[in-house]
């Protein structure tokens, strides 16, 4: 059978150009500041129509996105900030107009930076065992939903947090092929995300990987972000068991209205799956008094930078990227950003059983704290110092008793 590649489904609110609609973060300029940032911007534009002899309104538009862009990158809003970059790059031109030409290099600075950031999660995958622990847990609890079953669909929303091989799922496949009992016939997996490109290049590389195991593997991609999706897109079939899988993702849809996480869990609930996955970190950075969310958020990453120096040496130049273009950008979210543009709302446990609850979901307690434990064991020194505890129906990873993330699941 020739090989398809996989079929990607563009839903969500749009702008003209295809993107997901863009809005300024206000709360980033005072009235005073956005009043010179205007002027400023027709001062550029009546500078291109000068020079350049037309074109004042595309120079404005591309203007206005390279600030948007800019404004994304600096939230930490990395969905926003690679939508723009897709539509600038065919705009901003190294053989264009004088301020095509400067865009270009800006262009070219600002997916740089994002390049560092992907750089610096792909050494905290590595490196930290915090991720991993997620995986690790909501695999095993995947697994023993689909014991017997010859056709699954998993779905998972971030899309294994845009890491770009897939680190998730190529485990979870292999333990599919090599688990005992009849082979699984079919088995679908569909990513939900906003950056299209990404989602395509997991998936066929997934694809392939299973193919190269004798497994039948179906990947679809939803280009979305949570907000967006809808029931109909998951596009489930009748006879498949279907599970949900969300790892260091949900709290990205907290809001102060609690009304966004409120539509995406009735949205996941809609769905019926066997089995939610929910992996978080277990610390509070979504109160509302700014001192309350620093102290939390000191306290907490103290300990995280503490397992670091444990597992590299200090001058480890891996270890200064991954603090500074990781941890640090979260840090810098928590701490310098409100309204729309703070993504980094953790919260406890205690407090997503309330949310879940309220969804309508009830716990499926997971018992597996002697083979987290053992998992555990297993990550060699780096892991010196962290603890597993099983603790309501949950499984925490802290560093020396301070709890970090925090796993558990959902049923219907």
């Amino acid at each position: 059978m020739p090989y398809k590649r996989p079929k990607t489904d563009i839903v969500g609110d749009t702008g003209p150009v295809g993107l997901p609609r863009l809005c300024f973060r206000d709360h980033v300029k005072s009235y005073k500041q956005r009043l010179s940032f205007d002027e400023g911007l027709d001062a550029i534009a009546g500078s291109e129509v000068e020079v350049g002899g037309g074109g004042g309104g595309d120079a404005m538009d591309l203007v206005r996105m390279l600030i948007s862009c800019a404004e994304a990158v600096a939230c930490r809003d990395r969905a926003q900030a690679s939508a723009l970059l897709m539509d600038l790059r065919a705009q901003a031109q190294v053989l264009g107009t004088s301020f095509q030409r400067v865009a270009f290099c800006f262009v070219t600075g600002l997916s740089d930076r994002l390049s560092e950031w992907d750089e610096a999660l792909e050494l905290a995958y590595k490196l930290c065992p915090f991720i991993r622990f997620g995986h690790f847990v909501a695999n095993e609890s995947i697994l023993e939903v689909l014991a017997g079953e010859s056709s699954a669909h998993v779905v998972d929303l971030g899309m294994s947090l845009g890491l770009p091989i897939g680190h998730q799922w190529r485990d979870l496949i292999q333990r599919i092929v090599d688990r005992p009992g009849p082979p699984m016939r079919r088995i679908r997996l569909t990513g939900v995300g906003p950056r299209a490109e990404r989602l395509e290049s997991i998936g066929d590389g997934l694809v392939d990987f299973a193919r190269g195991l004798g497994l039948e593997l179906e990947f679809r991609a939803i280009v979305t972000n949570l907000e967006g999706l809808r029931p109909e897109d998951v596009k489930a079939e009748k006879g498949e068991a279907l599970v949900v899988n969300s790892v260091l993702e949900l709290h990205h849809v907290v809001k102060e209205s609690r009304g966004a996480l409120n539509s995406v869990l009735r949205t996941i609930h809609g769905l019926t799956p066997r089995v939610l996955v929910l992996v978080e970190q277990d610390v509070n950075h979504n109160g509302p008094f700014f001192m309350g969310r620093f102290m939390e958020g000191l306290h907490y990453y103290s300990a995280v930078f503490d397992a670091l120096d444990v597992a590299l040496p200090r001058y480890d130049t891996r270890r200064a990227k991954m603090e500074q273009f990781y941890f640090a950008e979260e840090i810098r979210n928590i701490v310098s950003c409100e309204g729309i543009a703070r993504v980094e709302r953790h919260e406890r446990a205690d407090q997503w059983r309330r949310r879940m609850s309220r969804a309508g979901f009830q716990p499926s307690p997971v018992k597996m704290g002697a083979q987290a434990k053992g998992w555990l064991g297993r990550e060699g020194e780096g892991a010196h110092g962290f603890t597993v505890v099983e603790d309501k129906g949950c499984l925490t990873l802290g560093w020396k008793s301070k709890p970090i993330v925090t796993a558990s699941c959902w049923k219907c």
